[in-house]
């Protein structure tokens, strides 16, 4: 749902050259999270009851992060009637916040909220960021994430990615006879809902890089078909039948072509599908397997993983399919690269001495860095901002029973593994951009 309107308050306010800007470089080694007061938002009656869960899910999301702690309440010397008290900085210098979210909200008419907030440097006495927005009564859990992006945005430099929504795999059943359904959630694993009612099994979704769409894959007899979900309006459409695919296709950064992988015989190929056109063309050929493609963000190159070498590693060529050459060389075997929206990074899984890893390199394959690992850790996904990765876990099991299968998120310093909550076993993350 959209917001009815976004007003800045404020703008940014410039510092003096003679004191560093209050930011957390996300870049850096990790680091103790920053001091934050986030005292109640001011108002009263009904409206205070929504200001409550709003802040309440900003703060979870800005503590899920990893960068921020919340200073307790109990500690607070000043409090808010209102969005235009000034604050008393030394009452909050005096409990080492760094920084200071001031907040209020109102009922316009009978399903409207005015929600104010404004984010303080406490040591340099400015106003860092402020904003408005009015909107409907149950759009306030997305205010929430909004004001979470704001707030990141500013310490930090990066583009949050609070709200957004997960598309994945919910699995139930037996281990023989698996049910596959299509879902979709807040990031937070909020506002569950299911896409697909099972009768078809439901595969590897993928988002639009810009828009709110996914392609996935669905088994209905023994020919998978891919399908192209509008999540805004719930249209679905047949993109096409492809025997021998076992991935979803994945959408280029403009999101006017997809690229396919498929089986014919004992080998695999990736091709491009023009949207327009619905013409498509051969990237790879030879004898191997070539499967996973995933596009730059520019769109002018490809990383997939390939056995032509005799091992499953990654490849990259250019998005005309020339230029072949292998990029990863360390021990073990590579699979299901992801390039990062910020082009910085590739994602991969990587398989090796019994153990499977989510891991990190440069696109010129340097730097290789495993940030988790497990029985079972799989398709890693990038949140919008590229700083953030989802992947699926699962132990080991017992003989007589599976270990459940779930979703989760970390960081790139690979200290912020975080479990997302979900009714069954969920698979096969795709992350959505932000939401418009």
């Amino acid at each position: 749902m959209k917001l009815l309107s976004y007003v800045a308050l404020a703008l940014v306010m410039m510092f003096s050259s003679a004191r560093a800007e209050l930011k957390i470089d996300v870049n850096g080694a990790v680091r103790e999270p920053m001091p934050i007061a986030f005292p109640q938002m001011a108002g009263s009656g009904e409206a205070a009851d929504y200001g409550q869960r709003i802040r309440e899910v900003t703060i979870a999301d800005l503590e899920r992060s990893g960068l921020f702690r919340i200073i307790s309440e109990d500690s607070y010397i000043q409090s808010f009637s209102s969005i235009n008290d000034l604050p008393r900085f030394s009452d909050w210098k005096a409990i080492n916040a760094a920084a200071l979210v001031q907040s209020a909200i109102s009922e316009i008419e009978a399903n409207n909220l005015k929600v104010e907030f404004r984010l303080w440097d406490v040591y340099s006495e400015e106003q860092m960021k402020g904003q408005s927005f009015t909107t409907t009564k149950e759009n306030w859990r997305r205010i929430a994430h909004v004001i979470a992006d704001a707030i990141y945005e500013r310490l930090t430099g990066e583009k949050g990615y609070f709200d957004t929504r997960i598309v994945y795999i919910s699995e139930s059943g037996p281990s023989t006879r698996r049910i596959k359904r299509l879902a979709i959630m807040d990031q937070d694993g909020e506002n569950h809902r299911f896409l697909t009612n099972g009768a078809s099994m439901a595969l590897t979704p993928r988002f639009s890089p810009n828009l709110q769409k996914i392609t996935y894959l669905s088994y209905a007899g023994t020919t998978p078909k891919v399908y192209m979900l509008d999540i805004e309006t719930g249209k679905q459409k047949l993109v096409g039948e492809f025997k021998g695919m076992t991935f979803a296709p994945v959408f280029s950064p403009d999101s006017s072509k997809l690229l396919l992988s498929y089986a014919k015989g004992r080998t695999t190929d990736i091709y491009e599908l023009d949207l327009k056109t619905n013409k498509t063309k051969q990237l790879t050929s030879g004898t191997s397997i070539n499967t996973s493609p995933s596009y730059s963000p520019d769109g002018k190159k490809i990383v997939f993983n390939s056995d032509r070498g005799g091992n499953q590693q990654l490849y990259i060529m250019n998005a005309d399919g020339s230029d072949v050459h292998r990029i990863s060389f360390g021990d073990g075997r590579y699979a299901t690269p992801v390039w990062s929206p910020r082009g910085d990074y590739i994602a991969f899984t990587k398989m090796y001495g019994g153990q499977f890893y989510i891991g990190v390199m440069y696109p010129d394959g340097s730097g290789e860095r495993l940030i988790t690992s497990g029985y079972l850790v799989e398709a890693p996904v990038w949140a919008p901002n590229g700083r953030v990765l989802m992947y699926f876990r699962q132990d080991k099991g017992t003989a007589r029973s599976n270990a459940p299968v779930k979703l989760y998120t970390i960081d790139l310093t690979g200290a912020n593994e975080r479990m997302i909550v979900t009714p069954a076993d969920a698979s096969d993350p795709a992350w959505s951009p932000l939401l418009p």
